[in-house]
């Protein structure tokens, strides 16, 4: 239905769940399931269907039971994306309840060296993903995506996702252009910008810095609809996919009405708009100096 809903509003990828984003566990796809995606899949012309993960996972959280299910879970989800096919999962890095930043960053980098050990066969991708720094989650600095690349025993299985709102919640004025490429530079330098995978196109109910996560419309929210034309017309990112995550009713009448106003930004036409990406950004990972 994912696709089915995708292609109704005239989108040209999707991001998707691989199971129940609220429940643990799921079974593996039966070869009945994976033949109706695909030929549903096959109906459509996606330049890519990539997913994101079940918002229960925290790589960040102490030694705990919610902990162990969260590692069998992401285990999981990349066998469930490597069924479908997906180049990558996107995945927050998690919170850390309290126990500080550092004590919460080595809780992912451990995670992740054993969700990657264990899944060492699969060609699916993480993409660590910016946060909103709500509560005690980790994420809304740079320099914490930056640290979990330095550290993991296979940065190449990463990428990350860049989400708007949460830039912004975050301290990051995208109203000003200046303020758009210093978070890509800064990106670049501590990264590596062909680490980039996909974008989240989020306007912010939440105030510059507010470190709130509140997604709203495109042009209806704190960012502004003039913030999003340099931001869909940046050369760097022609071929990237950028999804929408923003309030939609049943029948998504919303999500039409933004893909409208992205294109109308679009200074020429660009087919990843309605929007796409390539698989442009598989490259490894090349070690940068931090900022």
């Amino acid at each position: 239905m994912a696709l089915k809903r995708a292609e109704a509003i005239g989108a040209s990828l999707c991001q998707i769940f691989v199971k129940n984003n609220m429940q643990w566990s799921a079974r593996l796809y039966s070869n009945e399931d994976l033949d109706l995606y695909r030929s549903e899949l096959s109906r459509h012309d996606f330049q890519v269907v990539f997913g994101h993960t079940g918002y229960l996972i925290n790589l960040a959280a102490p030694a705990s039971v919610n902990r162990e299910k969260s590692l069998e879970s992401l285990m999981l989800e990349i066998e469930l994306a490597g069924q479908l096919g997906l180049p990558f999962l996107v995945l927050h890095p998690g919170a850390h309840l309290g126990k500080g930043d550092s004590a919460g960053l080595d809780e992912v980098v451990s995670g992740l060296n054993q969700v990657l050990r264990a899944t060492r066969e699969s060609s699916v991708r993480i993409a660590l993903e910016n946060t909103a720094g709500q509560g005690t989650c980790l994420g809304h600095q740079i320099a914490h995506l930056a640290e979990i690349f330095s550290r993991v025993d296979a940065p190449q299985r990463l990428g990350v996702c860049l989400d708007t709102a949460h830039c912004f919640a975050a301290g990051y004025d995208l109203r000003q252009p200046r303020i758009w490429n210093g978070l890509i530079d800064e990106v670049d330098r501590s990264i590596g910008i062909e680490q980039v995978l996909a974008f989240h196109l989020n306007d912010s109910k939440a105030r510059l810095g507010s470190r709130v996560d509140r997604h709203a419309s495109i042009g209806e929210g704190e960012i502004g609809k003039d913030a999003f034309r340099h931001i869909v017309n940046d050369p760097r990112f022609l071929k990237h996919p950028g999804c929408l995550e923003t309030p939609k009713s049943p029948d998504l009448h919303e999500d039409r009405k933004n893909l409208a106003v992205l294109q109308c930004l679009l200074e020429r036409k660009r087919p990843y708009l309605r929007i796409r990406k390539t698989s442009e950004g598989s490259k490894g990972y090349r070690p940068k100096s931090s900022p």
